[in-house]
């Protein structure tokens, strides 16, 4: 891989790509990137949304499998034979686990990222490398190409009609309580009823809360574990006829939503039932928060529609993520969300992430309104690396065409059972031609 150039002047660095992230999607597209030899730097902290926004003790809901490496060769599998271990011995993928094969995945692909964040990016077409990242070190980087695989870190959902009624500083998200101690003693509210939920609910039992309470709208999720193999032969599908999912009618994409909700919401991993199953947490399905006040002690005073009262110290919403890209801090005041079409707070991509603006990529959650709801999750960073490099790098080797081909109308039965296992014809995953790659 060509070294990356330095410009006259000593406060910019210029690239042909620029990653900013590196997360799973950043390190993925950094690692296949070195592979088809463009010139390329990543910018960010490591895997630092995992570090800081996740707590200790945290278990991954995916396997061994779910793997960071585009050309297949170091996979978690290949990590844990290192190691010695079994599948057995590390599922469920522990956190910790998890941030170890990440660190082991960079040092065998040889990834070297900048540790600094970007304070503001903009665009300007006039210019030979349109693209000027300003970063916190007060130093400029200009690239022909920009790859933004943010994650999720700026998407944090907090549900403002629930807001309101709180007061302020006496709640926080999920991500943003990562650490247990304060919790020691105290009475907490978890509003949500998802794996998150249960999960944060056993952390905070086992770190000596006083008394969780969860509440949700929702009937209570079996404890059942998830079967996400069905999620493969989707993302192979978008390898190889990348838009199939945007021309999937409405309903066949709710159906394929709706599929993936159930999975996650409607199941919780069985290895939290016996951690939350004491007289210290309190379910509260089909209940929603209608008021909450301070009293003079500090309480906070919560009613449930339900017309349950209930007084905590605490309240933390695990309610997930929710894309508006204009919130990304630093896009603010650029030409980029001058010009950047957005659909319902997501951008609007072609079939290989690239945005109406020539040349700037953006995959991991943004790109899920329009390569569907799997881009999310970590199964997805191997296409998502393959497709964005395949458009940058013009020596790449592009699969042939595959014959004509229509998915067919899912049905309600379809969406709700198996699917065939990939390079087995079925209404959502027809046959495909493989690819090849250079």
């Amino acid at each position: 891989m060509a070294e990356v150039k330095q410009s006259s002047d000593s406060t910019e660095r210029k690239t042909h790509l620029l990653i900013v992230g590196a997360g799973p999607f950043g390190l993925a597209i950094a690692a296949y990137a070195k592979h088809l030899g463009i010139e390329h730097l990543i910018v960010g902290k490591p895997m630092g949304f995992w570090k800081s926004n996740m707590p200790k003790g945290m278990y991954l809901r995916s396997a061994c499998d779910w793997h960071l490496d585009p050309l297949n060769v170091d996979t978690i599998e290949k990590f844990r034979e290192t190691k010695r271990l079994s599948s057995k011995d590390v599922e469920p993928l522990s956190l910790q686990f998890y941030l170890r094969y990440a660190k082991w995945f960079q040092k065998q692909k040889q990834i070297s990222v900048l540790p600094v964040l970007v304070r503001k990016l903009d665009w300007d077409d006039s210019e030979e490398l349109p693209f000027r990242a300003v970063m916190d070190n007060g130093r400029n980087i200009a690239a022909r190409y920009v790859v933004l695989a943010i994650g999720f870190q700026y998407f944090k959902n907090l549900p403002s009609d629930l807001v309101k009624l709180l007061p302020e500083h006496r709640f926080s998200h999920t991500c943003d309580l990562v650490d247990f101690k304060e919790i020691a003693g105290k009475r907490c509210l978890i509003i949500g009823g998802r794996q998150s939920a249960f999960e944060w609910a056993a952390l905070m039992n086992e770190a000596g809360a006083a008394k969780i309470h969860l509440c949700y709208r929702h009937d209570s999720p079996k404890f059942v574990a998830a079967d996400w193999s069905w999620v493969d032969p989707f993302v192979d599908a978008t390898e190889q006829i990348p838009g199939w999912f945007r021309n999937l009618s409405q309903q066949q994409k709710d159906e394929v939503r709706r599929r993936l909700w159930a999975e996650g919401r409607l199941k919780v991993e069985p290895w939290l039932e016996a951690r939350i199953s004491n007289s210290k947490v309190k379910l509260w399905p089909k209940a929603q928060v209608v008021t909450c006040c301070e009293l003079p002690s500090g309480d906070l005073a919560i009613s449930m529609d339900n017309g349950q009262k209930i007084a905590v110290d605490q309240i933390v919403f695990a309610t997930g993520y929710k894309v508006e890209f204009k919130q990304v801090p630093f896009l603010r005041g650029s030409k980029i969300l001058d010009r950047l079409n957005i659909q319902d707070g997501f951008p609007e991509l072609d079939e290989h992430f690239q945005s109406n603006i020539p040349g700037m990529f953006i995959t991991s959650m943004p790109a899920t309104q329009q390569f569907g709801p799997f881009f999310a999750f970590t199964i997805a960073v191997r296409a998502s690396a393959r497709l964005i490099g395949q458009a940058i790098s013009p020596e790449v080797d592009h699969w042939a065409e595959p014959p004509p081909t229509k998915v067919a109308a899912l049905t309600k039965k379809d969406a709700q059972g198996p699917l065939p296992k990939p390079g087995t014809c079925s209404p959502i995953a027809p046959v495909f031609p493989q690819p090849r790659f250079p």
